[in-house]
């Protein structure tokens, strides 16, 4: 409206004011002051000001919509606080520019014009101004220089306008001044959409270093921090763009004026805000933009508020970084998971507008069931493997092989691979699956059992050597164990030590196999099994030929073969005596004992078999009654040859018996 002289002067004084003012609707009055204070050495001293209500300053605290938890809250904030520091010495270097422009323009700033405003009618143009009618036949002198340096119009000849006397006089006219009553006039509309916290338009005509110029009548300072509700990255393109914005710093008589764009749009918001907020409420699927996407999450703009959508509720599977699913200005549906009305945070999930993973993975994944799946994480415990977006499983290190011993999961498995596995357990009410990538391959430990039979005579090396046997290796993984008990038939061995070396070859036959712990029984003593060929040669009942190795106070211990040994009770040796017949001939005593009746030590007799037990390796014998046997045998065959000899008596045949033995 001005000439360039005025207004930039006006912006100059607006960037350069330095006093306190009132700010009702800047969130950041200390960024201007910071401005302003910066020509606060080139400016006089300044008068009181004026505020909308008349009261000391009052910061109105701004609001962040993307608040929605306390580390969200302080992370945001921080951010801010830097962007605004920033934006702040980027405003007090603008201060210089202007303070350059106001001694370019070194022009005093006048306050309220203390003469009189007057109507005048225009009744003639000359090459030295406007020619107005004061009345009294006396006419006044508006110069050309208020027109021809400004952008001003000359009024209409015969239009009605104010003036104002300046006090001066010059061929016959009295000088008066058109700009300044546009000029006061112009201050008072300002003044009172100051005071009423009016919304008013204004066209954007510079760009300086901090900020830009608005022109509202008056050239005006707008910093780039006030701009928006976060800090501007280029305002150059601003230039010619009219917007809207409200005083929030006033000083007429310098002509400081700082607007801001950002008190509406904080207005604005926070009307939005208590809208949204009265219509939310938890359950509720709502439609928003991603505001801004974070380390732990995305903040999603409702509309007037923000809210957090957390890591853990962006998908029902594993999410490496939130950015891997939505990104900034993303249009999603988010469901309200927790809202607190009193401190404006709410809580999204996005997931849960999606079927949960595990409603029938009981019926879809049963135990024992062989699937595939993807590594998607390795532990020093195990590996976890995916089976669906969703739902993933623990391979425990102990269920990945069946006789690696595996140091470290990721000696054998790496993120990505695709496995073969087991479900070995599965809860979904725990949301928990147990899986066995071993389970899924063949047990080579049952495979080589299948190799070696009971019965399979084996040779392997000794692997451990402990308290009750030794450990015999027979093929990698596949180990059995000799008992103390099964090495000698003969022999007791109390220290394993004195017949294992680790490391040695030894020849075994494999008595047992028991696959559900995995255990081999074997023996060595039943390599060469004499007692097994033994049994299978003889039965109860048979005569046999043995003879006496050693007497004890039970009965006597008779040798029938190599390393085969059985007994003969004292009640099988001969026939008990009554009490009358007097004491029995082998009674025991103390010291060795050199017979047992008429059984004697390193000789042979005939014995009968009584007993024979495999298991446990015993035989009984009884001599008794193969004597008896071979009576009844002897009789038996006399009484056959008795037909051709009948001189012959059972008498004599007993005598040539008894003799013959």
């Amino acid at each position: 409206m001005f000439s360039d002289h005025d207004s930039q002067s006006n912006a100059a004084a607006a960037a350069a004011a330095p006093e306190t003012e009132s700010s009702p609707n800047g969130p950041h009055p200390e960024t201007n002051s910071t401005v302003e204070s910066a020509a606060e050495q080139a400016a006089p001293p300044a008068a009181t000001e004026q505020t909308a209500s008349g009261a000391p300053e009052q910061t109105a605290a701004s609001t962040n919509a993307s608040t929605a938890h306390e580390a969200a809250e302080t992370n945001q904030e921080t951010h801010a606080a830097e962007a605004e520091s920033a934006s702040a010495d980027e405003e007090a270097a603008g201060s210089e520019e202007m303070s350059k422009l106001l001694q370019e323009y070194d022009e005093k700033q006048e306050a309220a014009a203390s003469h009189e405003v007057i109507e005048v009618k225009v009744v003639a143009y000359t090459e030295h101004g406007v020619v107005v009618d004061l009345g009294g036949k006396t006419e006044g002198l508006i110069p050309a220089a208020e027109f021809t340096d400004t952008e001003i119009p000359r009024p209409e000849p015969n239009s009605t306008i104010e003036v104002q006397r300046t006090g001066e006089h010059k061929d016959g006219f009295t000088i008066l001044s058109y700009l300044k009553v546009l000029r006061r006039r112009t201050w008072e509309k300002i003044e009172a959409a100051f005071k009423a916290k009016e919304t008013i338009t204004g066209k954007v005509v510079d760009r300086i270093k901090g900020g830009v110029v608005v022109d509202i009548g008056v050239r005006a300072f707008l910093p780039g921090s006030q701009y928006d509700l976060r800090p501007a990255q280029n305002l150059d393109n601003l230039t010619g763009t009219e917007i809207q914005v409200r005083i929030t710093k006033l000083n007429r008589r310098r002509g400081n004026v700082v607007v801001s764009r950002r008190a509406l749009l904080e207005e604005e918001l926070h009307a939005k805000r208590a809208a949204l907020m009265e219509t939310l409420s938890e359950g509720q699927i709502i439609h928003g933009h991603v505001k801004n996407v974070t380390e732990y999450g995305a903040f999603v703009d409702l509309g007037g508020i923000d809210g957090l959508l957390h890591l853990t509720d962006l998908s029902w599977g594993r999410v490496k970084h939130p950015s891997d699913v939505v990104k900034p200005e993303q249009e999603v549906d988010v469901i309200i998971l927790k809202f607190d009305k009193e401190k404006q945070r709410v809580s999204l999930g996005m997931k849960q507008l999606m079927a949960d993973p595990w409603v029938g993975a009981a019926e879809k994944y049963p135990a024992g069931g062989k699937v595939k799946g993807k590594i998607v994480g390795v532990v020093d415990y195990g590996v976890f493997v995916e089976l669906e977006q969703g739902i993933e499983g623990l391979v425990h290190v102990s269920e990945m092989s069946w006789n690696k011993k595996i140091q470290h999961p990721s000696k054998v498995a790496k993120v990505g691979d695709e496995v073969d596995v087991v479900v070995l357990d599965i809860k979904p009410s725990d949301r928990r699956v147990s899986l066995g990538i071993k389970q899924a391959q063949p047990d080579p430990w049952l495979l080589t059992a299948e190799k070696y039979p009971v019965g399979t005579i084996v040779t392997g090396k000794v692997r451990n050597i402990a308290e009750f046997g030794a450990f015999i290796e027979i093929e990698d993984g596949f180990d059995g164990l000799v008992h103390v008990s099964d090495v000698s038939w003969t022999e007791r061995i109390k220290n394993p030590h004195e017949v294992f070396k680790k490391g040695e070859d030894v020849t075994a036959k494999v008595l047992k196999i028991d696959p559900e712990n995995r255990r081999v029984s074997l023996g060595i003593k039943q390599v060469n099994d004499i007692w097994g060929d033994w049994f299978k040669q003889h039965k109860v009942g048979q005569i046999v030929k043995g003879k006496v190795s050693r007497i004890a106070t039970f009965g006597a211990f008779v040798e029938l073969g190599e390393n085969i040994e059985a007994l003969c009770h004292n009640t099988e040796i001969e026939e008990r005596k009554r009490r009358d017949d007097g004491p029995s001939s082998f009674r025991p005593t103390t010291g060795p004992l050199k017979s047992a009746g008429p059984l004697e030590p390193g000789k042979e007799y005939d014995f009968k078999i009584i007993k024979i037990s495999p298991e446990t390796r015993r035989i009984g014998l009884s001599y008794r009654a193969a004597v008896k046997q071979i009576e009844r045998k002897e009789i038996e065959q006399y009484r056959s040859t008795s037909k051709s000899s009948s001189t012959a008596t059972i008498g004599d045949a007993l005598k040539s018996k008894q003799s013959a033995r």
